[in-house]
């Protein structure tokens, strides 16, 4: 998992670049942008190496249920730290979304743990801590630098404090598996510059619900790729 992370982050710092130094001249990003850049590489770094642990033990939908209380707290997060006035609208789409994951993960509970099991869910409930705060922290950083600053910055400092890690525990990508770390990378590359131009342009807690949309992603791709059946729970 940590080595999957690292050369995906490697190739999107790469891809990104690219695109940042190709829409105008590189500006170095200021000293307030800097704080916000290290403090959400950072989390995202700790983030993904604790949830795709976790999926290594875990089913994928407990694993994924357990996640997704994120939103919520990060709407929460959104009124302590950034201010917002949180509408009646976001929490009930926040709350909707959420019982819409209870339904279907209990559906799919298989009732069997490994003794690593409680230590894999604190790790991913602290995954899901890490991911509202990075849905905060991405409102603000929206608000001091432009999109292909913030994917290019924050993919390579992923990679970054990865590296001391990669002499231990990486692993050198296989010519069978290289082409999807490279897709993942242009995919992580294009969801961050989505995301940073529409966190610069609207309240985190109007996006936040939106999150829960991924599902309708999983569901489909899930049939399209592995075959996976869509149980009467996921469509509901």
């Amino acid at each position: 998992a940590l080595s999957a992370i690292f050369w995906r982050n490697l190739l999107g710092t790469i891809l990104s670049g690219a695109l940042w130094r190709a829409n105008g001249p590189v500006r170095w990003p200021s000293r307030a942008a800097w704080r916000v850049h290290l403090l959400r590489g950072g989390i995202v770094t700790v983030m993904a190496v604790l949830f795709f642990w976790g999926l290594t033990v875990l089913p994928i939908a407990e694993a994924i249920g357990i996640s997704f209380i994120a939103p919520v707290l990060a709407l929460y997060l959104a009124a302590v730290l950034l201010g917002e006035r949180v509408g009646r609208e976001a929490i009930w789409a926040s709350l909707l979304g959420l019982a819409g994951m209870a339904l279907m993960v209990g559906d799919r509970l298989t009732g069997h743990y490994s003794p690593q099991s409680a230590l894999v869910v604190a790790a991913i409930l602290l995954s899901a801590l890490a991911f509202a705060y990075n849905l905060i922290l991405a409102r603000r950083q929206a608000q001091l630098a432009d999109p292909g600053e913030i994917a290019c910055v924050q993919s390579g400092l992923v990679a970054l404090f990865l590296l001391p890690l990669m002499p231990v525990f990486g692993q050198m990508p296989t010519l069978a598996i290289a082409p999807w770390i490279a897709a993942a990378a242009v995919l992580a590359t294009v969801s961050l510059l989505c995301m940073s131009w529409a966190y610069a342009r609207a309240e985190a807690q109007a996006l936040i619900p939106v999150e829960y949309s991924g599902f309708v992603w999983a569901a489909l791709f899930g049939w399209l790729f592995f075959g996976e059946g869509l149980r009467w729970t996921t469509l509901a």
